[in-house]
């Protein structure tokens, strides 16, 4: 699968409305034959930091660059940001999420 992490520094005026644009992004990815999972969470420690985690089968993350909502949120998306978002994408062997061995909840 290929696993993606990205951190997304929001403009402080963006930050309530960030979710609501990135939505349609959203709900089309989340629809999309190859996704697996695509989540958003929010820093704690930064109110403007969202972090975006993604993961598709190996021969489906090329569909998802070349698709009409994705062009389009990379359009909309830049007028919220303070700065280029970091991000981490690693093909792994790995299916899906695993059981963490360090904490067993009985």
């Amino acid at each position: 699968m290929i696993f993606i992490v990205v951190k997304f520094n929001v403009k402080p005026d963006w930050t309530d409305r960030w979710l609501d644009l990135t939505r349609d992004f959203t709900e089309a990815t989340r629809r999309e034959p190859g996704n697996l999972w695509f989540d958003w969470s929010r820093s704690v420690e930064n109110p403007n930091e969202f972090v975006l985690v993604e993961a598709f089968h190996d021969d489906a993350a090329g569909d998802h660059v070349n698709s009409a909502h994705f062009t389009k949120a990379m359009q909309d998306m830049p007028q919220a940001l303070a700065e280029t978002p970091q991000i981490i994408s690693e093909k792994l062997e790995a299916n899906g999420w695993g059981r963490m061995g360090e904490l067993t909840v009985p």
